[in-house]
């Protein structure tokens, strides 16, 4: 899985440089976002703008990443086009993570907390 990393302030942000979240990159793709949390940034921005789609196993890395972050750090969304975005409401996975349209967005919510 290709990343393209930047920080803002205390915000480390991680966009995705795929087009696809499937089975065959999920399992590497938890272990790249866990291991920007052993980096010691507490607050990522996983930016989706460049992925079209996401298959179930895509959204479990995510959900694994999350819940291995534990509850003093937090992962938050951006960028999720239409079907990306849908797939997080057909399976309520948009209540589970904040999701902002865009990176500018995230960024300035993370960083008024």
């Amino acid at each position: 899985m290709r990343f393209e990393e930047s920080k803002i302030g205390n915000v480390f942000i991680a966009k995705i440089l795929e087009s696809r979240i499937t089975a065959d990159v999920a399992s590497h793709f938890k272990q790249d976002l866990i291991e920007y949390v052993a980096m010691g940034n507490q607050t990522i921005v996983l930016d989706l703008s460049d992925v079209t789609f996401i298959d179930s196993s895509g959204l479990g890395a995510i959900i694994g990443s999350l819940k291995a972050m534990g509850s003093e750090r937090e992962l938050v969304l951006c960028g999720a086009r239409d079907a990306v975005s849908s797939m997080f409401k057909l399976t309520r996975m948009n209540k589970m993570f904040r999701m902002f349209r865009n990176r500018e967005e995230a960024v300035l919510a993370m960083s008024c907390r």
